[in-house]
C-alpha cells in the first residue's frame, strides 16, 4: 500500500473494517471524505458518533432502536402474540416490505455456526425463550435464512420451543435455498410467510 499521511492511513485502515470494503474502496472513500467540505465531513463524523450514542437494542426483541421498547414492540396495532424470529435487524425490512405481517419480531443477531464458535449462548435466544415461557406468545415463526446455518438455528430453536405450549412454524421455501432473507423480493417473502409450516 502506498504511504499516506498518518491521519489518512488511519482512516483507510478503519474503513477497511467495514464489510465488503477492500483497500481500494477504502482509499476511494477516504479521498472522497478528504475532498469533501468541512461541513460534509463533520456531518459524517457526527452521524457515526450519533449512531453509537443514540441507538441501543430493544429490551424485548433485540432490534436496533432509538427508543426502548422499539416501535414494533410498543405498537398497539401489532399482534404481540405472534413473534417472527429473524437472524439480523436487516431481515425485518424484508418481512415488512410484504405488508402482510402484523406481528412482532425477535432478532437473534446471528446463526448457529460451530465452526466459528457460535453456539446458542452466543445468540440472543434466552430472551425469546423467556418471552414464550411467560405465556404471552401463541405462535413463533422461524424466519431464518434457508442456509445450512439458518436451518440449524431453526431446528435448534424448534427443539427448545417444544417445551412450551406454542405453535412453531417455519417460513416456506419461497426464499431460495442458500440465499439471505434480507435480499428476498416482496412477492417471494409474502409467499414464504403465507406458506409457513409446522416444525
Amino acid at each position: 500500500m502506498a504511504r499516506y499521511a498518518e491521519p489518512l492511513a488511519r482512516l483507510i485502515e478503519e474503513l477497511k473494517k467495514l464489510p465488503g470494503v477492500g483497500t481500494k474502496s477504502a482509499q476511494r472513500f477516504a479521498f472522497h471524505i478528504l475532498r469533501s467540505s468541512d461541513d460534509d465531513a463533520a456531518a459524517l463524523a457526527e452521524a457515526v458518533r450519533g449512531l453509537k450514542a443514540s441507538l441501543c437494542l430493544c429490551s424485548v426483541c433485540n432490534n436496533v432502536t432509538d427508543i426502548d421498547p422499539c416501535s414494533y414492540c410498543s405498537s398497539p396495532t401489532r399482534n404481540q402474540r405472534l413473534v417472527c424470529v429473524v437472524e439480523e435487524p436487516t431481515s425485518i425490512a424484508a418481512v415488512e416490505r410484504t405488508r402482510e405481517y402484523q406481528g412482532v419480531y425477535h432478532v437473534l443477531h446471528g446463526t448457529l455456526s460451530p465452526l466459528h464458535g457460535v453456539g446458542p449462548d452466543q445468540l440472543r435466544t434466552s430472551t425469546l425463550l423467556g418471552r414464550v415461557e411467560r405465556g404471552g406468545v401463541d405462535e413463533v415463526i422461524l424466519a431464518t435464512s434457508p442456509t445450512l446455518e439458518g436451518e440449524a438455528t431453526a431446528n435448534w430453536l424448534a427443539g427448545a420451543l417444544r417445551a412450551f405450549q406454542v405453535r412453531i412454524t417455519r417460513i416456506a421455501t419461497g426464499v431460495p435455498a442458500g440465499s439471505d432473507i434480507e435480499y428476498a423480493d416482496e412477492v417471494t417473502m409474502a409467499r414464504s410467510l403465507e406458506g409457513r409450516r409446522e416444525v
